[in-house]
Parts: C-alpha cells; sequence; structure tokens
C-alpha cells in the first residue's frame, strides 16, 4: 500500500454520518482553537444569575446548557432546528424539567420567522452560534431583557470552502451587521466584540473527523473518496511536512438588551 492509500484509508475511517448533538470532545488535541478574548460561558452565568424565565436558542443536544444547570431557573425553555438533534436534547433536558421547541430560523430566510411564544415572555434569550431573527427576539424578550449570543462568522472556514468550491451559506452573518440590526430592532447594544484567528487541525483525518460535525461546510455529496483529491491538496498545505493545517475561524458576541 502506497502512502496515498494509507493516508486515504486513515481518512475513510473517519466517516461518522450525520451528527448527533453537537459534542466535538472526540476531536480533544487534534483540532485547537486560541482562546477567545471574552469568556461568553462567564458572561452567561453571571446573566442566568439574574434571570427568572430563560430561553436557550439551538440547544443542539442539549449538552451546553447543562454546564449551567445550577443556575438555570425553573422556567428554562430551550429550542432546536436541526431534527436529528431535537431527541437527543429532549432526553437530555427532561429530567431537568426543560421543554424543547422544535424551532430554527432558516439562515437564507431574511424575513423573520415567528417563534412560538408570547410577547415578552422571556428576560433572557441565549443564542450559540444559532440563526435569528432580530425582530423576533426582541418581540419575546420582556422589557428590560436580556439578549446574548456568540456567532460563527459566515465567511469562516474559506480555506476549505475554497478548495472544495463550495460558497459561504451565510455569508451575510458579520459583526457590524448583526450589530446593527439589533438596534435596528429596537434593543440597545451594551456590549460586543469579534475575533479572527485559525482552528488548527493536526492533519486532514482530524479535518474530516471535524467535517462530520459540520457537513453544510463540504458539498452534500461529500465523502473522503470522491473527494480524495481535494484532501490531498489540503494536505499539501502543511501536513505533508509535518506541519498542521491551519483554517481561518471568526467569531463574534453582542449583548443588548431591550428598554423598560
Amino acid at each position: 500500500m502506497d502512502d496515498t492509500e494509507e493516508l486515504v484509508r486513515r481518512w475513510r475511517a473517519e466517516e461518522t454520518g450525520p451528527p448527533g448533538g453537537w459534542d466535538f470532545s472526540a476531536l480533544d488535541g487534534r483540532v485547537r482553537e486560541p482562546e477567545l478574548p471574552w469568556d461568553f460561558d462567564a458572561v452567561t452565568r453571571e446573566c442566568l444569575a439574574q434571570a427568572s424565565a430563560v430561553l436557550d436558542m439551538g440547544t443542539g443536544g442539549g449538552e451546553r446548557l447543562l454546564r449551567f444547570s445550577e443556575l438555570l431557573p425553573s422556567d428554562t425553555t430551550a429550542t432546536e432546528g436541526w431534527p436529528p438533534n431535537l431527541p437527543i436534547a429532549r432526553e437530555a433536558l427532561a429530567p431537568y424539567g426543560i421543554e424543547v421547541v422544535a424551532f430554527g430560523q432558516p439562515d437564507d430566510e431574511p424575513r423573520p420567522v415567528p417563534m412560538p411564544f408570547a410577547a415578552g415572555r422571556f428576560d433572557l434569550v441565549v443564542n450559540r452560534h444559532e440563526s435569528y431573527h432580530p425582530d423576533e427576539v426582541a418581540r419575546v424578550l420582556a422589557a428590560g431583557g436580556v439578549f446574548l449570543t456568540q456567532q460563527v462568522g459566515g465567511d469562516e472556514f474559506g480555506e476549505v470552502r475554497e478548495a472544495f468550491g463550495v460558497p459561504a451559506a451565510a455569508a451575510h452573518v458579520q459583526y457590524t451587521r448583526f450589530r446593527s440590526a439589533l438596534a435596528a430592532a429596537g434593543l440597545d447594544v451594551l456590549h460586543g466584540a469579534e475575533s479572527i484567528d485559525h482552528y488548527v487541525f493536526t492533519d486532514v483525518a482530524a479535518l474530516v473527523a471535524y467535517l462530520q460535525l459540520v457537513p453544510w461546510e463540504v458539498p452534500d455529496d461529500f465523502s473522503v473518496d470522491r473527494y480524495a483529491d481535494t484532501l490531498l491538496a489540503l494536505h499539501a498545505r502543511g501536513p505533508a511536512a509535518g506541519e498542521p493545517l491551519l483554517v481561518t475561524r471568526k467569531r463574534f458576541w453582542l449583548m443588548a438588551r431591550k428598554s423598560g
């Protein structure tokens, strides 16, 4: 077996199919990300300590929300828009009395999709890496309520998407645009920042494993065998010489309050 065949065999072993939940822990040590210049978990904890009715948008499999289980008020609700995650999240959060509602604002829909909640329902809405429409967030927030979000920049991962010929699925997700949109929805933006740096993949096998969890970053028909030449080209960008593969990462966060 030559070197190329061995590489493809190793990459093929990373193919696992659709993700269940958003648990990236299996990639610890294989994919590194620099620390962000803000601590979103710490800010979330501070906000939860003052909240009585909480909505967690895009809860995934409920993994991240349960990090704050000791701070969650009895009136906590979650949404999830990725169908495979719904049963996982419901099983994980049911013991805590947390209802998981099927809802997602499509990335490519500029109009607000109504959330199935009454106006003024929550005094804290937390959103980590989930689509939202600012008008709907403003509607479901109570007067004085806080919206807290961290987002993935819509044009990150450019080196990989360019290699596969895939356009950015949500190029409109940009810090300045989202900050302005919250203000236009009548919310007071209190804090926010953007960070641009790199994911560090130890090798292309780690990249393939990562892509199983974020399949929208590659073509719908992605498989190692079908795109072996593309993966080999990425391998040549660093791993072939014993260097990691660097891929642009973009993050931003915003905190806004509804007046009153």
